[in-house]
């Protein structure tokens, strides 16, 4: 038999019970009516705790079936009716989780009484009907390598209430038509999460065929981000009573009546709406400018946010974009189609870049795109994935137009600065034009934002990105400066210490000099520490914190679906 059948594990499992070794079945240890009283026998209240003290030995780990503490009770208490078609057929739940089987045989027909039979996160891709009990009326597929179920649906159990098929490959259109009344027809509750079903409409129309179908759990699948979901599964689906673990009620069952009348204006498309808010938390960039600096070049800085989004078509929902931006700064529309392998070498993935704010103590970018998606399994993996955000800074220099000599750092004295008082205030008042160096940019910050909560059980994720403390660049040229002052100082002392220690020669005087290079170095550390503390400037206590949030639409009633979707069908380019 190979270990990685069903029957091998169970076998080894009802092995490890010890049902016939002390402290349970027949033995010397047993205290009997006709046995002689001694030392090495037992009562059986006592043989009875060894099964069940927690620190006992012979407790035995029986997580796998709740029969297995009474089953082993027996076999202290009546070992005689242990026999082995006994046992079997003992066993009404059976949860074999996590234990590398990869075949269900025949061997599961023994346990004649079995009614429930979990066998998550195992290696099953095909489960024969012929070798399930006939009793079953739980079963639960959570996490295996399912992608048919036409073995399954041959000759189904007849009693079959629940049925988890939860995280296998089962979103083909063939796995379809094996969900039905025909082959389930007592089934009440049917897990088909994370199955990657991708067409909603040809699902709902197969399950709508369960005749006791009153609990149904479909999130995680790609149909779930659409609009239409989960409207048009209550409208489709009147006899269900719970939907992804929340009871529908009467009035949300009353909000999408029709809803399922009007197909042709429902698509397997998604639409997420991505709004960029408040910056908080960036130091004031006009702290480190010299007072005493000559007037040009004139330092302007800007700052921007920019992310990457799975796009296929980007409707821009900003009214605060500046017109005068370059296109370039603005956002990066995507109107192709790729396919879902592209996903990982994000060749799908359009970089938006928000408009460009001078600085305040309080930035509103009021960036708002919304992102119309038809690749539901690429949104999904996305979602999971994540989206990352940076923060960036853009310093441009300024210049007179007719300042030529800027070569090497010399900047030409800027005539403002010549001639008289009077000629000053006129040159003031008539400002020279300025030419543009090209931008130096900076990335203040980047964070990864998690968006799992979209795919499961929400539609909205409104995150306060930290991207943790700024310095001010004074404070990282300082910092910079200092460090490499140190350095060289530190490379010095000690070149000048091998000099002297290979003049004066001997070990003595060499251990002298080490001490007092040593205590030199203590001195550079302390040295190096006071300047840190007499030249850093105040640090920035305010993290840096970017506003976020992430929604996806979902309709709220069919009258709501008729108003969102006929504007989109006349207005929308059909990318798909």
């Amino acid at each position: 038999m190979s270990s990685n059948t069903l029957s091998a594990v169970l076998e080894k499992l009802i092995h490890r019970l010890c049902l016939n070794d002390f402290p349970c079945g027949y033995g010397t240890w047993r205290k009997t009516k006709g046995s002689t009283e001694g030392a090495e026998t037992e009562e059986t209240d006592a043989l009875l705790d060894l099964l069940s003290c927690p620190h006992s030995p012979w407790r035995q780990d029986g997580s796998w079936s709740p029969q297995t503490a009474a089953l082993r009770q027996l076999a202290v208490l009546t070992p005689e009716r242990l026999h082995t078609d006994f046992i079997y057929s003992y066993f009404t739940t059976l949860h074999i989780l996590d234990k590398g089987v990869s075949v269900v045989d025949d061997g599961l027909l023994k346990f004649s009484k079995l009614e429930e039979l979990v066998l998550s996160a195992n290696k099953i891709s095909e489960i024969p009907a012929e070798n399930l009990p006939s009793t079953l009326k739980i079963l639960e597929l959570r996490d295996n390598w399912l992608s048919a179920l036409n073995s399954l649906t041959s000759c189904p159990p007849p009693r079959l209430q629940y049925l988890g098929l939860s995280s296998n490959s089962l979103g083909s259109h063939d796995v379809v038509c094996h969900l039905t009344g025909t082959h389930w027809p007592q089934l009440v509750c049917l897990d088909l999460s994370d199955c990657e079903f991708q067409n909603q409409q040809a699902l709902l129309d197969a399950l709508s065929t369960l005749p006791c179908l009153r609990t149904l759990v479909l999130e995680g699948n790609p149909f779930t981000l659409a609009p239409s979901y989960p409207g048009l599964t209550v409208d489709s689906l009147p006899r269900l009573s719970y939907l992804d673990a929340s009871r529908i009620s009467p009035e949300e069952r009353c909000s999408f009546s029709s809803l399922s009348k009007i197909t042709d204006l429902i698509e397997d498309r998604a639409s997420a709406t991505v709004s960029v808010g408040r910056v908080r938390g960036i130091p004031d960039p006009s702290m480190s400018l010299d007072e005493n600096a000559p007037d040009f070049p004139v330092i302007t800085y800007g700052y921007f946010i920019t992310y990457e989004f799975l796009s296929h078509q980007t409707v821009d929902l900003c009214c605060s974009q500046k017109v005068s931006e370059s296109k370039c700064d603005a956002a990066h529309v995507t109107e192709d189609i790729f396919s879902d392998a592209d996903l990982q070498s994000n060749k799908n993935l359009s970089k938006h870049r928000t408009s460009k704010l001078t600085w305040a103590e309080c930035m509103d970018f009021s960036d708002t795109q919304t992102y119309i998606v038809s690749d539901l399994g690429g949104l999904k993996r996305f979602f999971n994935q994540g989206l990352y955000l940076t923060l960036e800074e853009e310093k441009v220099l300024s210049w007179p137009a007719a300042s030529e000599d800027r070569k090497g750092g010399k900047e030409k004295e800027s005539p403002i600065k010549s001639g008289s008082t009077k000629d000053k205030d006129k040159k003031k008042k008539s400002v020279p034009d300025l030419v543009q160096d090209a931008p130096i940019r900076r990335t203040l910050g980047s964070v990864h934002v998690p968006l799992q909560g979209l795919v499961k059980r929400g539609h909205k994720v409104d995150v306060l990105c930290d991207l943790g403390t700024l310095h001010t660049e004074s404070e990282l040229e300082a910092t910079q400066s200092l460090e490499k002052d140190l350095g060289k100082k530190i490379k010095e002392d000690k070149k000048k210490e091998d000099k002297e220690s290979k003049q004066r020669g001997g070990s003595g005087t060499k251990q002298k000099n080490t001490a007092a290079f040593k205590g030199r170095g203590k001195g550079n550390k302390e040295s190096e520490t006071d300047v840190h503390t007499d030249n850093s400037v105040s640090v920035q206590l305010e993290p840096l914190t970017v506003e976020l949030s992430v929604e996806l639409e979902k309709w709220q009633s069919a009258a709501e679906a008729n108003q969102l979707t006929l504007p989109h069908k006349s207005k929308q380019p059909d990318l798909s």
